[in-house]
């Protein structure tokens, strides 16, 4: 069974694609546009124009997974803009995206390293 467990790693197609791309044509996509490898341990998620359909794509030991999300109505998917490479993500980001948050604005607090407690 496919889950999205918490180290995976979570990959944005920053441009629209076309959305009669099948598992074949996302995956050479991912190859060739993205310069990564389509069967290792990652999820790889891309949207159309209008930003109201998300397919995910991820290899499963010994076959690809696609999933496809579409809004209803006027609802919107927030997408990166597309001046940055490849948006890296982690699991509970993708679950905000998914969500419908603005994941460029969502912020964590940064991890403290102390070397004592007083």
């Amino acid at each position: 069974m496919f889950r999205f467990d918490e180290g995976l790693n979570v990959y944005l197609h920053r441009d629209p694609v076309d959305f009669r791309y099948g598992m074949n044509s996302l995956s050479i996509l991912v190859e060739q546009a993205m310069g990564l490898n389509p069967m290792d341990s990652s999820l790889y998620v891309f949207t159309n124009r209008r930003c109201d359909r998300i397919k995910i794509l991820g290899w499963d030991n010994n076959g690809f997974w696609l999933l496809l999300k579409r809004l209803e109505a006027k609802d919107r998917f927030v997408w990166p803009d597309s001046s940055t490479g490849v948006v890296a993500l982690d699991v509970e980001r993708l679950q905000w995206l998914l969500k419908g948050a603005d994941i460029a604005a969502l912020r964590h607090h940064p991890k403290r390293h102390y070397a004592r407690v007083s």
